[in-house]
């Protein structure tokens, strides 16, 4: 099936007049291991742009940072130190397989919010069984967002494997972690446990640059935060964040900083065509 705005009609409804920050949402985000720091801030800085009401991050390769200079609304503290009662939880951006990372992954993973498994996070879920079932039977909302080769140590297979049958393979993923699943690429595909599948029809080669993956990550994160069904806000998320590349025209000269702004122009056109 083919991934459309129809399919996620929540997310063009307006918000209302007298609405306040607490109405959409809190948002963790956790990962940054030391070189990567930068993973960390894309998502982060996305998820507050396409519009959840508070951004917290914890970036592990640099506990002293305390300030975002382009994005002064993110609020950078330990996850342990994170709010009480956090809408969504995005894990794994720039990620590596340290003890500290493995910890706050657990931690995210037995919390209550609805949780984004991306990159480093991925990563380790693929190499500790014990883990991945931990992730496949939490109760709250889960989201995976492999590109081929993750999804390829997901499911012990070759990225040829993967990237033979897309469809298919994202429906396994979505199977054998009970999740909904996000596999990155051309045609981005989306599945969800029950076998359903939505094949993405925006984006293309000028998304293939270093951070685009966080930013999706982020922009899933900050929609589920803000209360939209998951399924549509994974299928908006994936949507938009295509968009954004065919609205900045041509196949390259896109940064991943530049795609959630962009976004936020397509999602505004859509609104006013309803």
């Amino acid at each position: 099936m083919r991934n459309d705005p129809a399919l996620f009609p929540s997310l063009l409804a307006p918000r209302q007049h007298d609405a306040h920050k607490g109405d959409f949402g809190a948002v963790g985000v956790i990962g940054g291991s030391r070189g990567m720091v930068g993973a960390v801030i894309l998502a982060a800085r996305a998820a507050l742009r396409i519009g959840a009401g508070r951004v917290y991050a914890d970036c592990l390769g640099a506990p002293d940072l305390q300030l975002d200079l382009l994005q002064p609304e993110l609020m950078f503290r330990a996850a342990q130190n994170f709010p009480d009662g956090l809408d969504a939880i995005v894990a794994g951006c720039g990620l590596d397989g340290d003890p500290a990372s493995a910890g706050a992954l657990v931690r995210a993973i037995d919390g209550t919010a609805a949780l984004v498994l991306d990159a480093g996070g991925l990563t380790q879920l693929a190499a500790d069984p014990a883990l991945a079932r931990r992730f496949a039977t939490r109760t709250a909302v889960r989201v995976i967002t492999p590109h081929p080769g993750e999804a390829a140590r997901l499911l012990a297979c070759a990225t040829t494997a993967v990237q033979a049958d897309r469809p298919a393979s994202a429906r396994e993923l979505a199977q054998r972690f009970s999740t909904i699943a996000v596999l990155k690429g051309s045609g981005t595909v989306i599945a969800d446990p029950a076998g359903a599948c939505w094949v993405n029809p925006t984006g293309g080669p000028a998304l293939a640059t270093a951070g685009t993956g966080d930013v999706l990550a982020g922009m899933i994160g900050g929609l589920l935060a803000q209360g939209y069904p998951a399924l549509e806000a994974v299928r908006g998320a994936v949507w938009l964040h295509g968009r954004a590349a065919d609205l900045h025209g041509g196949d390259r000269n896109l940064i991943a900083s530049e795609i959630a702004p962009l976004a936020m122009r397509a999602w505004d056109a859509l609104r006013k065509t309803t």
